[in-house]
């Protein structure tokens, strides 16, 4: 099918930090971008527009198309899932109307599993597994913070491979001044990800807050992070996961040229009592590594903390 600008049409379902940062660089770009997304969020797209902050320049869409409704943004060539993981069902079940016959499902979920998750309900010749490199939040309704590089967006076909499909959104994502990497593995792109974010989350989270610069900066912290790297890199490994050796001295480089006051959305969500994305990140290594027949000891005392913190009611004050 073909959009309303000429190009392909594109559905952005979830208009947070990361959705209304991608859809919104298409849609700056002319592209024929419709997004889903309800709330006080909603309202405020409607009333005012997509702003974007950011400390090289701010930018907008002044009047996006928006609706909390799938059957107002009808069938497209691609749908963005930006939701967060613990989103997906009810983003999943609101995809019928938007997939037609050719439409391609772009899952961009931190963790490993969502691309499975999704092509168990849509069928996996829909989906593209995806991941994003960015640094955006919600800061209002309508109003997204923007920190660091631009984004970089990768995806590939479930087999890895280069498709027309997938020619065509890098090309889309590109005349949007949005980089689009080119995995010659996705799945080990993923898992190169996970390897550096989970550990970084979950012990953030456990500690309360601490950032990237304390938690790589004391000698204890920084040996359990990398210690929680490698139980990943095992068990991605023995899953069949072409991760490159040197993973985590890669993953470890990238660690230490973070900016020292960078935390994660996991222990965000955890220290403010809000859902979280705990089960897809620290949980999944320890399913995973259960699954390859691992024990993953740093992750599972992570997630048994983190857990019982939210499971319990939040205090304030």
């Amino acid at each position: 099918m073909t959009g309303e600008t000429g190009g392909p049409s594109i559905a952005v379902v979830g208009a947070g930090g990361v959705g209304g940062y991608l859809g919104g660089r298409l849609a700056a770009a002319g592209h024929d971008v419709r997004f889903l997304a309800r709330g006080e969020n909603l309202a405020a797209l409607g009333r005012t527009g997509l702003r974007v902050r950011h400390a090289a320049g701010d930018w907008s869409v002044r009047s996006p198309r928006v609706s909390d409704d799938p059957r107002d943004i009808g069938e497209v060539d691609y749908v963005l899932l930006c939701v967060k993981t613990w989103q997906l069902p009810a983003a999943v079940d609101a995809l019928g109307p938007m997939v037609g016959g050719n439409t391609a499902v772009l899952t961009v979920q931190n963790g490993v599993e969502a691309p499975g998750q999704v092509a168990a309900r849509v069928g996996r010749g829909r989906v593209l597994p995806g991941t994003v490199r960015i640094v955006a939040t919600l800061a209002g309704p309508g109003e997204v913070r923007h920190v660091g590089d631009p984004a970089v967006l990768g995806f590939a076909e479930w087999d890895g491979g280069v498709s027309d499909r997938v020619k065509r959104l890098r090309e889309v994502c590109r005349d949007a001044s949005l980089t689009a990497a080119e995995p010659s593995d996705i799945w080990a792109a993923l898992w190169a990800k996970f390897l550096l974010l989970v550990p970084i989350g979950s012990l953030g989270a456990a500690t309360a807050g601490a950032t990237v610069g304390e938690l790589r900066s004391r000698p204890g912290t920084r040996r359990m992070l990398l210690a929680g790297m490698r139980e990943i890199h095992e068990t991605g490994t023995a899953l069949g996961i072409a991760l490159p050796e040197d993973a985590v001295d890669t993953a470890t480089g990238l660690m230490d040229r973070q900016h020292p006051d960078v935390t994660t959305s996991l222990q965000r969500d955890i220290l403010e009592g809000r859902p979280s994305e705990l089960d897809a990140w620290t949980g999944a290594v320890v399913r995973l590594a259960g699954r390859a027949g691992l024990t993953a000891p740093v992750h599972e005392m992570l997630y048994e903390l983190l857990a019982t913190r939210a499971a319990r009611p939040a205090t304030h004050g």
